[in-house]
């Protein structure tokens, strides 16, 4: 049987290390692409299936590529924070950053078998409510999400040429998410016991999945390699970012004071964020989802979340 080779990009960050742990204990042998070489992602690991490029260096990244010569491919790599301050950077790396990466797959003498791109579902913005499915026209509400629309468009052009699957992952957390997400900066200040904690809007309403039910997902649809479908990833049930805290308050027994910051309000925040995910299902069948609860307890109890990682 020929070897199971899987290049992640993005491979050092929040989702990467995730699924880097997840493919290898499924046979699958990883190779990681990284913007810059991190020692404490390959502490223990095969160093030698490391590989170190800039998405927009179109030499080192065929270099890399013609390396790995990957039978699977997981594009992560992005600039995910949706706060983040240079607009700029969103369509540099989400965008022209995948064509690179799409142009040197497509330069192979033998293209993969999968390739796997991550985009977001906040390109469905405030266009619904209740349950999302695929079907339902985008409409983004910030710069993070447009440039992932416009990824898929251009996603699009290579199918003739490339297998391409995508996803739209919903919100999801878990052990080593930056604190300046959401839930990890909740999860943080309770660890703290700090006494007060700004927040921006908290009756907003959001689809939040463990990271570990993500990278599973990723993992069955490398799989099944349903070519040129898009697929939701999320749990099915919403959460108010009010009732996260309620949680973490009730796992550790610390109250503190929520003053909402208006700094923090997002004007074209989207409310509500559900996943229709009877498409994923179809196509993996069940995969194992865990109550946030049961997230929040993880994250309290294993370790630090990680500093905010550029992509």
């Amino acid at each position: 049987m020929s070897t199971r080779r899987v290049l992640v990009t993005g491979a050092t960050g929040f989702t990467g290390r995730h699924l880097v742990e997840e493919l290898t204990s499924h046979g699958w042998e990883v190779w990681r692409l990284a913007e810059h070489s991190d020692r404490n992602a390959t502490a223990g690991s095969d160093t030698s299936r490391m590989l170190v490029a800039d998405l927009n260096d179109a030499s080192a990244l065929r270099e890399a590529v013609a390396r790995a010569q990957p039978t699977a491919v997981v594009h992560l790599a992005a600039v995910a924070f949706v706060g983040h301050g240079n607009a700029t950077d969103f369509y540099r790396v989400n965008v022209m950053g995948t064509h690179s990466l799409l142009h040197a797959l497509a330069e192979l003498p033998v293209p993969p078998g999968c390739v796997l791109l991550a985009s977001s579902a906040n390109i469905y913005g405030n266009a619904a409510s209740g349950e999302i499915d695929e079907s339902t026209p985008p409409d983004p509400a910030n710069d993070y999400a447009v440039s992932k629309l416009a990824m898929e468009y251009m996603a699009k052009l290579w199918l003739p040429r490339l297998p391409i699957v995508m996803t739209r992952p919903f919100n999801y957390t878990g052990v080593g998410q930056a604190k300046s997400f959401l839930v990890p900066k909740i999860v943080d200040h309770f660890r703290r016991r700090v006494a007060v904690m700004e927040l921006g809007n908290l009756d907003v309403w959001r689809d939040f999945s463990d990271v570990r039910a993500v990278v599973r997902a990723y993992r069955l649809l490398l799989d099944a390699a349903p070519v040129g479908e898009v697929f939701n990833v999320g749990s099915g049930t919403t959460h108010s970012l009010r009732a996260v805290v309620e949680m973490v308050e009730q796992l550790t027994g610390h109250h503190l004071e929520v003053r909402v910051n208006p700094a923090f309000v997002r004007a074209n925040e989207v409310r509500t964020l559900c996943a229709d995910t009877s498409r994923l299902r179809a196509a993996i069948g069940d995969w194992n989802q865990v109550p946030l609860k049961e997230t929040l307890r993880w994250m309290l109890d294993e370790g630090e979340s990680a500093p905010e990682p550029r992509s």
